[in-house]
């Protein structure tokens, strides 16, 4: 009877802290589609169909037919966010859980959890004969981060969430014919996530005191445990290597327009890690009492990474004026629950429901060559976040749908040298916010105002 009862609140903390986390990023949801600095400039509008560089490998594969002999990219990517969070009546009742009746209103400050990234990229291509090309590109497909102060009103929710991906990308390329060109690629992916937020032991204290009766009435007043005034602290860490694929095709339907079809698999992480916690003095000696929670373990999650589908066009109007579009397609609907595996056999799995949707992102731009050495781009992108309900957002992901600003140049130093650079800027809907810590039954209610800055840059090689 004890074991099944104590075990609710550190299943639903862990599963809370893990899977209401995962990621935050700037396309929507935890994807990063800044994997080119001259896509930049036209906020990745014809992607999948332009193929101006060896960052083709990552969009469509296929595009590498279209780069004679060898080419290396390198590019780096500066994100700032702001993502700044106005309380507006975060409240307390440890009630919703079972716990003793302590209610009232959440203290804590307000905070601005965005924390600027870089994001490197690199890739080569290389023409094995007139119709075979080769390449590899490195990456980073999800990631970023937010981090908060460990005083700030939603400290139950989260504190610091960072994700790291790198995706190791070999692809091939095959032009059929001058109309159409196929590509593939592998993709082996390492994801590393370090995820944290505070515990208010006091409040869990008061309710397994009133829940287990080998608690005696009284023990956490005396051990000195105040609601949201006992803090203590968790982490977890994971890890894990992934595969996938992508696949692409480029059709030249007309002498001036282009067509670029791509796909990217689903990639299914198997997170291997640990739960880490901090644990006042005062609950300690609770804990002490034979009650086998928030002792340190290790964990394992699954967690399924999306497909996407994109179409792009590109058409030329003459040797300056282009104009080019996409539409991309992102299965976020396979983040629909998280399940937490302990390894401690006291502690049942826990299962967290997500229910993302399904999301697109549509996206134009316009590039302007007035020479053969200097080319000039601008872009709107409209991303949708597959995240629509307030009381499924987490301080984690406080994204919204977002509309995107860019503009963007190349310059051709040499026949072997150029650079590009490109500039976002995202406007992010104002995101309300109802989380709930079913542990506890802290409730963060309050507005996001936030918006991102992209800088990119690109080195071009020719060899």
């Amino acid at each position: 009877m004890i074991k099944t009862t104590i075990r609710k609140p550190l299943g639903l903390l862990i599963g809370g802290l893990v899977a209401a986390s995962s990621f935050s990023a700037h396309s929507a949801g935890f994807a990063i589609i800044e994997n080119s600095a001259s896509g930049m400039g036209n906020a990745f509008a014809g992607a999948s169909a332009v193929a101006e560089d060896a960052s083709t490998i990552f969009f469509n594969p296929a595009g590498m037919t279209q780069l004679e002999g060898s080419q290396a990219v390198m590019a780096g990517h500066v994100i700032v966010p702001s993502a700044d969070f106005s309380n507006r009546g975060s409240y307390i009742n440890p009630a919703l859980t079972g716990g003793a009746p302590v209610a009232g209103t959440l203290s804590g400050s307000d905070d601005d959890g965005g924390e600027t990234a870089l994001v490197p990229n690199f890739y080569f291509s290389t023409q094995l004969s007139d119709q075979l090309f080769a390449g590899v590109g490195v990456n980073a497909p999800f990631g970023l981060a937010t981090d908060y102060d460990k005083d700030w009103v939603g400290r139950y929710h989260a504190i610091r969430s960072e994700i790291r991906t790198i995706n190791i990308n070999p692809s091939i390329a095959y032009k059929v014919n001058d109309r159409i060109s196929l590509g593939g690629g592998i993709s082996a992916q390492y994801i590393d996530a370090t995820l944290s937020n505070n515990v208010d032991f006091g409040t869990i204290c008061y309710g397994l005191e009133a829940q287990i009766p080998q608690i005696p009435t009284g023990s956490c007043a005396a051990a000195g445990m105040v609601p949201t005034g006992s803090d203590g602290y968790a982490k977890v860490k994971g890890s894990d290597w992934g595969f996938g694929f992508n696949i692409g095709a480029l059709i030249q339907v007309a002498d001036h327009t282009r067509v670029g079809l791509a796909y990217r698999s689903h990639v299914k992480q198997n997170l291997e890690g640990d739960a880490d916690f901090r644990v006042p003095t005062g609950f300690q000696a609770i804990l002490n009492m034979g009650i086998p929670l928030f002792s340190d373990t290790p964990a394992t999650a699954d967690v399924d990474l999306p497909e996407s589908a994109s179409v792009s066009l590109v058409h030329a109007f003459n040797d300056q004026w282009a104009i080019l579009a996409d539409a991309t397609w992102t299965r976020w609907s396979r983040f629909d629950e998280l399940v937490i595996d302990y390894d401690n056999p006291a502690q049942p799995n826990t299962v967290q429901p997500e229910n993302w949707d399904n999301n697109m992102r549509y996206s134009l731009g316009a590039t302007y060559r007035p020479n053969n050495k200097w080319v000039f781009r601008a872009g709107w992108a409209y991303d949708e976040t597959p995240i629509s309900k307030t009381n499924e957002r987490t301080p984690r992901i406080p994204g919204n749908d977002r509309t995107w600003v860019a503009v963007g140049l190349g310059y051709q130093m040499s026949d072997k040298l150029g650079f590009d650079m490109g500039y976002s800027h995202l406007f992010i809907d104002d995101t309300d916010l109802n989380a709930l810590d079913h542990s506890t039954g802290h409730q963060a209610v309050g507005v996001y105002e936030s918006d991102v800055n992209i800088f990119s840059a690109q080195l071009n090689y020719k060899f």
